[in-house]
């Protein structure tokens, strides 16, 4: 049965990585799953954390926010250094994500800060946020390989991520909000370009569900992910907007 947008069960809203979409981060991306649109930057500062200080590697760290009208109600600023439980759970997953492509003993003594800004939110926010900033974080490290500050290339796999579901019994991929806000079961998925899962993380909204459900929506979502990984291949081959 054809979804509410008219999608088959495997098929992804459109996709786009917009490169260059800002002007001062390395990495500048605006990563789009429909209408969901959020921009991922990456730069780099000198120095790392303490627990890293005199160890010859580098650090990656993510934050995450939303913007007061990503959403149709009017989401409150995070202020005095508060960040709302939500925020703080998916920023933690982004860097987690991309800690896992990167060797940080190939960096120097450097930390990459990976933003993700949510401009626009329809689902599916934390998902182009990690597949976005994968992107920027490939351009981030060219720049620094042409100023010769790292010891090798660091990154060592590509990664993205989707999410996939049940939605009035049915598998599917990449949720927009109206499928999310009544799924059954939520999923998101973060696997890397060799086919090895980062992490996977599902609950039943509704009902339980069983093996041949979550094979199902685990072949739907690797084959999304294919999909996914080809757009960001394209975007890296495309000359960026700025």
């Amino acid at each position: 049965m054809p979804r509410h947008d008219g999608r088959s069960p495997e098929q992804t809203r459109a996709l786009r990585f917009v490169r260059g979409f800002t002007k001062n981060a390395p990495g500048s991306v605006l990563a789009c799953y429909g209408n969901t649109h959020v921009l991922c930057t990456a730069m780099a500062t000198d120095g790392v954390p303490p627990f890293l200080q005199g160890r010859g590697k580098g650090w990656l760290t993510a934050e995450y926010a939303m913007l007061p009208s990503a959403s149709g109600e009017r989401k409150q600023r995070d202020r005095g250094g508060k960040v709302d439980g939500r925020s703080t759970e998916i920023q933690r997953l982004i860097g987690r994500s991309l800690r896992a492509v990167v060797d940080t003993a190939k960096m120097t003594e450097r930390t990459i800060w990976i933003d993700c800004d949510v401009l626009q939110a329809d689902g599916g926010t934390r998902t182009a946020a990690i597949s976005g900033a994968w992107v920027a974080l490939s351009d981030l490290l060219k720049q620094m390989e042409r100023q010769r500050v790292l010891r090798a290339w660091p990154l060592v796999a590509q990664i993205a991520a989707v999410s996939v579901g049940i939605v009035a019994g049915e598998p599917v991929v990449d949720l927009d909000y109206a499928e999310d806000s009544k799924a059954e079961v939520d999923m998101n998925l973060v696997m890397l370009g060799d086919g090895r899962y980062v992490e996977i993380q599902g609950c039943a909204e509704a009902r339980a569900f069983d093996r041949a459900q979550l094979d199902r929506m685990l072949a739907l979502g690797e084959g999304a992910l294919r999909s996914i990984m080809s757009a960001q291949k394209l975007a890296l081959e495309t000359a960026a907007t700025s």
